[in-house]
């Protein structure tokens, strides 16, 4: 899953959505370098990349990327999976998600000691930009395809995904919304478990 999801599966605590949002520039058992909630937050993380690749479902999604875009279709499908999120945005959240975006963009700021400095490079333009809240328009995500193709060098092709998520729009919806309860589920439980096993 991309930011969103990550944030969004994180609960009410500041300090893990914060851990599971830093997470894959943490690497190995550094983890433990960081403070509880934190390192809940980093596990979870870790827990829901491995629950995800594996999910069938997901592997639908990839499958249809895979001949064109290799091992970058896990990559755009968890781009894509923030849009669908980000769209339905009010099935999942109460709040606005301008207002759940701001809110977490201020935890960044009041957090900032303890980010790692690539997430420190990345958080202007990130809240410029408001990356967050793009996702949930076609061009938004367009952007994002064009920005993470830019980081690959244009090896990728990642940009013309946009097309494959206008021909199949509705599949790769069904299939984030079936997904994406079963995960929701996972994540609270996985979250019950860390907390019990950290002990907070």
């Amino acid at each position: 899953m991309n930011y969103l999801a990550h944030i969004y599966l994180s609960g009410d605590n500041v300090l893990v959505s914060i851990g599971n949002f830093i997470a894959d520039g943490i690497k190995g058992r550094n983890y433990k370098n960081y403070e509880k909630e934190v390192q809940i937050g980093i596990l979870l993380h870790r827990h829901i990349d491995t629950y995800t690749d594996a999910h069938k479902t997901v592997r639908l999604s990839t499958k249809r990327l895979h001949k064109k875009y290799g091992h970058y279709s896990g990559i755009i499908v968890d781009i894509l999976y923030d849009h669908f999120l980000a769209k339905n945005w009010k099935n999942y959240c109460s709040t606005p998600l301008e207002e759940y975006t701001d809110q977490f963009y201020k935890s960044l700021e009041s957090n900032y000691e303890i980010l790692p400095s690539r997430i420190k490079k990345l958080m202007p333009y990130m809240m410029k930009d408001n990356w967050l809240l793009s996702y949930a328009s076609i061009s938004g995500i367009t952007r994002v395809l064009d920005g993470m193709n830019r980081r690959t060098k244009n090896r990728s092709g990642m940009n013309n995904a946009i097309n494959e998520l206008e021909d199949f729009y509705d599949e790769f919806e069904s299939e984030f919304t079936s997904f994406f309860d079963e995960l929701i589920t996972f994540s609270k439980e996985k979250l019950e478990q860390l907390n019990h096993d950290l002990e907070i």
